[in-house]
């Protein structure tokens, strides 16, 4: 790891809510693990299951770690677990989830051919694309400040990924009118997978 990975992972730490960092001495060996190191998905599951590291942890059932193909080369990310998804421990199984399926099953897809997850930042992932629902997510993978009204409908880069910023299903649940503006850009994420 080097220490520019490291003070990713420490910010991000930091912005979750961590205020301590407790070392203790190790054995020679293997590193301690850090987010952003894990050489697949289950490892990284496995390394945040339980997690007390932030304060999110005390109010929460469940971790929603994400679910779908991790081979999938489109990810959908969206802002934070609602409450059906805490208690199910599974990330979009409420109304705006239902919705969020039905738009995958528009491109032709399944639920199963996609990752759906809420905001990551040291996931070792790679998509094609990765589809943010809503403010928070575009902005926490774009690392920017601009309103989704002006990023949604165009592509962006992060990371060396493709990105369709996008409105969150809740959003098109209060203002259905909208919707036709999340499938022109699914029409255009679904058409840039369908040339690769």
């Amino acid at each position: 790891m080097t220490s520019d990975n490291f003070r990713e992972d420490l910010a991000f730490f930091r912005d979750l809510g961590v205020t301590d960092i407790f070392l203790t001495a190790r054995a020679a060996g293997a590193p301690a693990p850090v987010a952003g190191s894990f050489a697949d998905l289950p490892a990284l599951q496995a390394f945040l299951a339980g997690c007390p590291r932030c304060k999110l942890s005390k109010s929460r059932t469940n971790i929603v770690f994400g679910q779908g193909s991790p081979k999938a080369r489109l990810m959908f990310v969206g802002e934070a677990p609602g409450r059906d998804e805490d208690e199910q421990g599974l990330a979009f199984v409420g109304r705006a989830g239902q919705l969020l399926t039905k738009i995958i099953q528009a491109m032709g897809m399944k639920r199963e051919d996609v990752y759906i997850a809420n905001v990551l930042k040291c996931l070792r992932f790679s998509p094609k694309v990765i589809v943010t629902l809503g403010t928070f997510a575009a902005q926490a993978v774009l690392e920017t400040d601009e309103p989704i009204g002006r990023m949604r409908g165009r592509w962006r880069t992060a990371r060396g990924v493709r990105v369709m910023p996008t409105f969150h299903p809740a959003f098109l649940l209060r203002s259905p009118e909208r919707k036709k503006d999340v499938w022109e850009d699914m029409k255009l994420v679904r058409d840039y997978l369908a040339e690769r």
